[in-house]
Order: structure tokens, then sequence, then C-alpha cells
């Protein structure tokens, strides 16, 4: 499999986490985001693969092109089932699914670069934007400290898909400066994943495009 992506976004930095936390080998295809010439990600050659111009982009053993990493991650869960990163219990998939799509659908999009950009064309000032990015990631982790479980990873002993969407958030938190003072069961499930090889393996410190 070939994955195109960016050491810096966290939805490459999900579907980093899963692959490696299944096993799974492929190829790092990096995308820089944010080259001289406009990105990488708006030239026709990545647009050919992906028309939305946004990270990441799988490229399946068949040849398949797939975006959007929770479809991504879906496929590899129905691909891969060896390693499961969702519980067998119908009600525990959706408490699980529901964390993922607090961080995936109500958090990250609110802080995405094109969301950035857009406030800053706005006339939003460097403060006014970092207070809007601090809003929300602290209201997203609020709301993912209630639900997720006391002990262990965000819902057991293993990771899941939970906690595949919850540690690259950290580390957007992380980069903009967002404290976890607030979040022990959160903190608890970050220290875990620090000494996890899987973890370890996909963190954006250790990807080939890293500056």
């Amino acid at each position: 499999m070939d994955l195109y992506g960016y050491y810096r976004s966290t939805s490459s930095y999900r579907v980093r986490i899963a692959l490696a936390l299944k096993g799974l080998d492929y190829q790092a295809l990096p995308v820089n985001l944010i080259a001289p010439s406009g990105g990488e990600h708006r030239q026709p050659a990545y647009l050919a693969l992906n028309p939305q111009g946004r990270v990441p982009t799988l490229r399946t053993d068949d040849g398949a092109l797939l975006i959007q990493s929770p479809a991504i991650i879906e496929y590899l869960e129905e691909r891969y089932p060896q390693v499961p990163l969702l519980p067998d219990d119908l009600l525990a998939r959706a408490r699980v699914r529901g964390v993922a799509a607090v961080i995936g659908c109500d958090v990250h999009p609110l802080h995405n670069v094109s969301v950035l950009n857009r406030l800053r064309q706005s006339g939003q000032d460097e403060t006014q934007v970092m207070e809007w990015i601090g809003h929300w990631i602290s209201q997203g982790l609020a709301t993912v400290e209630q639900l997720i479980g006391d002990s262990g990873f965000c819902f057991g002993e293993w990771p899941c898909v939970a906690d595949v969407y919850l540690i690259p958030q950290l580390y957007a938190a992380e980069r903009f400066n967002v404290s976890l003072e607030a979040y022990p069961k959160i903190r608890r499930v970050a220290a875990l994943a620090a000494e996890h090889p899987a973890f370890i393996k996909a963190h954006p410190a250790n990807q080939p495009d890293t500056p």
C-alpha cells in the first residue's frame, strides 16, 4: 500500500496509527502542504489522485484510491480484521465511534489549515485565531474526557479507534499550546500511547518528511 500524507496532518497521523496497530506495511509518500509553489496537494499530479486536494490518500494493494481518514480506517478495519480496532459488542462499537466523531467531525475541522486561513483572510489577527483554536480543542477534549473509561486506553487495555483519533488531536493541542491539565483520563491515555510501539512509529517526529 501507498500512503500519501503530511507528517503534521492529524488525519494522516490517524491512518498511520491504524496501519501500525494492525502491523501493515506501506510506503509513505510525503505530500508537502506548505511548499513554496503553493503546496503539492494543489498540483495536478496529486489532484489526479485526490480531487479534494487533501491528505491522506491511500492506494490499496490492488491499486484502488481511497480518501478521507474515517473511510480509510474503516476499510482497514474490514479488510484486515486480524487486529481489531473496534470491539465486538454493538453498543461498545458505537461508543468508540462516538468519541472518534467528536474529534473527527467537531474538533479537527475547525482548526484545519483551510479554516484558519479563512479566518485570517476575514481580518482575524493571530491572537483571535489562537483563541478560536483553543476554544474548540478544549471544548472537544472536555467532552472526550467524560466519555472515555477510567483505566487503560480510551476503552480498555488495548488501543481502539477512539485512541487512533485522540492521540493526533493531542499532538495538535500541544502545537497550539492547549493545556491538558483539566483532563486526567486523557493524560493517562497519552502516557500509555507514548510508550506503545505503534504510536511511536506513527508520530510526526518519526516520519520521512519531518523537517
